[in-house]
């Protein structure tokens, strides 16, 4: 018998190559089709926003509306603020939409305030102090606190509702005057908005 030409070897060997390659293919696939997995899922997760809202108790009535004003005279009222928010937070007070006087009312016109507990908008009966948020000054010094970043105070809230009051003095004071500067004080007028502001800390 004779052996095979060279040409049939080279046939040969060209077909092998293929075939190799189909069987590796095979190969890999089974091999993939039986491996192990495993798999876990951490489901539902959300985002939602905290909730901050501030009230007080003067059912939109002003907590001062003096006439007639003489001076020496003065006036304690107050006033209680409450938080309710479901984050922590910081509420400070400030001072809004000041009016001034021709004359210079305002220098003359001094308030204080304390923050504490017990009273409210109908009287201060029952008010205990545990701080001075606005030491003495003319409301036109407090004037020049109109932000929450300036603003008296440091009540920090927990989340739930809590309440604060705030008892406010203001006094009429012309000392030092002479009779000339305190009769031009006649017949004029001067105002000032309080405002609270609670932040998320």
């Amino acid at each position: 018998m004779r052996s095979p030409s060279s040409g049939a070897g080279r046939i040969v060997v060209s077909l092998a190559g293929p075939v190799a390659i189909v069987v590796g293919a095979a190969m890999i696939w089974q091999a993939s089709n039986e491996a192990f997995s495993s798999t876990t899922r951490n489901s539902g997760n959300n985002w939602s926003t905290g909730q901050v809202a501030l009230t007080d108790d003067d059912a939109g009535t002003a907590r001062f509306q003096v006439s007639n004003m003489l001076p020496g005279q003065t006036d304690t009222k107050c006033i209680t603020v409450t938080a309710t928010t479901s984050v922590p937070g910081v509420v400070k007070g400030y001072a809004l939409n000041a009016v001034r006087s021709p004359v210079g009312l305002e220098d003359h016109v001094k308030v204080t305030a304390d923050e504490g507990t017990g009273g409210g908008f109908g009287s201060c009966t029952g008010f205990v102090s545990t701080s001075t948020v606005i030491p003495t000054m003319p409301l036109s010094t407090l004037a020049t606190f109109t932000s929450f970043a300036n603003g008296a105070g440091n009540w920090v809230v927990s989340p739930g509702t809590q309440s604060r009051t705030y008892k406010i003095t203001w006094t009429f004071d012309t000392t030092g005057l002479t009779q000339t500067e305190l009769d031009q004080l006649q017949n004029t007028s001067t105002g000032i908005d309080f405002q609270w502001e609670l932040q998320s800390s």
